[in-house]
């Protein structure tokens, strides 16, 4: 198993540079072969300064830990010969608590960190940009599936082209850029050594060719601006702040690229009458003094319109009381079912009396009510 570089200085992971530089004079110093020393020994203290005392590479060893042993600043890359997996998988089980949390799903997604991301293909980059917007809905909305239709100004596959970017009649050219592959070399540092790697053509997007004439239209783009009503479903339950994803509804990709996504984030607006927690409804409805003490059948407010609700409220019922009523509340978001609704009892005291309101409460005081 490689050694640890860390170790090789002796400091700790989270040294700053001037101890790590302290720690190699140190240690040079003692195990120089002019002075006795191993050179075994005094190249390993050298190999590791070299890539503790970079950012770059302290960076990228701190990540992938021994698995870089023998290839930090070695000049060229030359191969997998001298790479470590075992220690490499070590190491990212220690980091990511077994292989499936180390955040690589296969080989391919390793070689993709190492040479500087996870690579792009062309459809990727000529895909339409997503849309955000925001909506605002009333409680009653939420009961059922509600049509929304939004006026949007936004890229359009242009009408002239049909998305190509190449005037009608004209044909499609080799890219001279990539000379018809979609891909261009790239030079890029890293801590192997000096890597190429493929990236996507800049000029053509990955498709190897572009427009023997642009579009007069679109100038090549293959869109064009305009207004556009889009219609969308806003599924019942819907709660505030939950932003859905309308797949495809974004704007228009470049060159007959994908379209993007519009993203919608819905705002419910607050209610005079009822409080929402979740799935569920809050409200208070008012009771008379007679109602309380004989119990009676008090109309409970129903978000649906037109619809009635009478709730049975027991003789001697204390104020505050909260009832019950399954089943009221709002639609179970994708799922099936309703909340409940959560009736309070208030008591209002009345602040004028008629004189027989008076008269019949004074009797009720004498006989000790």
């Amino acid at each position: 198993m490689a050694e640890d570089y860390y170790k090789v200085l002796g400091v700790e992971r989270g040294a700053s540079q001037e101890e790590i530089k302290k720690a190699y004079r140190r240690l040079a110093h003692q195990h120089h072969p002019d002075k006795g020393g191993e050179d075994k020994k005094f190249h390993k203290i050298s190999e590791a300064y070299n890539i503790l005392s970079d950012k770059e590479k302290r960076q990228q060893y701190d990540q992938f830990g021994s698995a870089f042993d023998n290839m930090g600043g070695q000049g060229g890359f030359n191969g997998f010969s001298n790479f470590d997996f075992g220690s490499f998988w070590e190491q990212a089980q220690q980091q990511g608590g077994g292989r499936e949390g180390s955040g690589f799903d296969n080989l391919g997604d390793i070689f993709d960190e190492f040479f500087g991301g996870r690579r792009t293909k062309g459809e990727d980059l000529r895909r339409g940009d997503d849309i955000q917007i925001d909506v605002e809905i009333n409680l009653e909305d939420t009961l059922s599936s509600a049509k929304k239709e939004f006026k949007i100004y936004k890229n359009e596959i242009c009408g002239r082209c049909a998305g190509t970017g190449a005037e009608p009649g004209t044909k499609l050219k080799q890219c001279q850029t990539c000379r018809g592959i979609g891909q261009v070399q790239e030079i890029k540092r890293t801590v192997f050594g000096t890597i190429s790697h493929n990236t996507i053509c800049p000029s053509c997007q990955g498709q190897g060719n572009i427009p023997e004439k642009i579009c007069n239209v679109c100038r090549g783009d293959g869109r064009i601006k305009k207004e556009e009503i889009i219609e969308i479903i806003i599924p019942a339950g819907v709660d505030s702040g939950q932003v859905l994803k309308f797949k495809g509804k974004g704007e228009a990709g470049r060159r007959g690229g994908a379209f993007g996504d519009l993203y919608v984030r819905v705002f419910v607006r607050e209610h005079k009458v009822f409080d929402r927690k979740g799935d569920d409804l809050f409200t208070e409805i008012p009771a008379q003094f007679s109602q309380i003490a004989l119990g009676d059948d008090i109309e409970a407010p129903m978000l649906e319109k037109g619809k009635k609700i009478f709730l049975k409220v027991p003789a001697g019922v204390e104020p505050g009381k909260i009832f019950r009523i399954s089943g009221k509340g709002i639609p179970r978001f994708s799922s099936y079912g309703r909340g409940d609704l959560y009736v309070k009892i208030r008591v209002d005291t009345p602040k004028r009396l008629t004189r027989k309101q008076k008269e019949l409460l004074n009797k009720l005081k004498q006989e000790g009510l």
